[in-house]
């Protein structure tokens, strides 16, 4: 129990430290940046997609046993995620994110995704946590899988705060507070692990069902937008890094 959360604790630490990462797209041309991370999002619906069904589901089933109660905890956490998405995006509504009143209610909106991202990251760090608790194969996984799906949003959450008026380094800086949830959802999981029995069962199948549901939901079709006609090769390419992804969730499965 002592080596799982030492390597919980230390996944959620590299992965906080992801929200440094927009600095590197300071020096990088728009149109390069969103070619390469058109990329990165494809390889991370694979991962994403390969966590949940190569490692996360497995384990949970090799655990207890495959029952309804998994089903309905899988797809638990699809409507969850579901919930969460759809707050968030209300609250962007609500709050001024339209074209019309851009100028005038952006620094809101700046705010409004900080808030997102924190919530974001407190999952996340849920996430690993519990995966570790299972076993430190799965939790290595998961924290690939997270990390892969957290650098596209890293470079977004950087871009939406400068944008709304924040200095490059109050940028980071934010972004990193922010990232600071994750810890705080690892530490909290971690802790409630030595008061609830098995409280790995119940956070597992629904952290698959997020996986499932953010791959399939917004990872997938952020790529869709970006397969015009004629583009076959672009295809081809986000089709073998989305297959690179479930394929190093596959090796993952050798480590012992």
């Amino acid at each position: 129990m002592a080596l799982q959360i030492i390597y919980a604790i230390l996944s959620v630490f590299i992965v906080s430290l992801l929200s440094f990462i927009g600095v590197i797209s300071l020096g990088i041309k728009a149109k390069n940046l969103q070619t390469i991370l058109i990329y990165v999002i494809s390889f991370s619906a694979g991962a994403l997609f390969g966590d949940a069904f190569i490692h996360l589901i497995p384990d949970i089933v090799k655990e207890r046993g495959f029952d309804l109660i998994v089903s309905f905890s899988v797809l638990g956490g699809v409507v969850i995620f579901f919930v969460l998405e759809k707050i968030i995006h209300w609250q962007h509504y609500h709050m001024g994110d339209n074209h019309s009143h851009k100028e005038k209610h952006i620094l809101p909106l700046a705010y409004v995704n900080l808030l997102g991202s924190a919530v974001h990251n407190f999952i996340d760090g849920v996430i690993i946590a519990a995966s570790y608790l299972i076993t430190i194969p799965a939790g290595i996984a998961t924290t690939i899988a997270v990390i892969l799906h957290e650098i596209p949003h890293e470079f977004g959450d950087f871009a939406i705060l400068v944008h709304g008026g924040f200095s490059q380094k109050k940028a980071l800086f934010l972004n990193f507070i922010s990232a600071l949830f994750a810890v705080l959802g690892t530490i909290l999981t971690l802790w409630l692990g030595t008061k609830i029995q098995n409280i790995q069962l119940i956070l597992i199948p629904i952290a698959a069902g997020g996986f499932i549901y953010i791959a399939g939901s917004d990872l997938i079709p952020e790529l869709h937008k970006h397969t015009g006609s004629g583009k076959f090769r672009e295809s081809f390419f986000q089709l073998l890094a989305f297959l690179a992804g479930m394929i190093v969730m596959a090796l993952i499965l050798f480590i012992e």
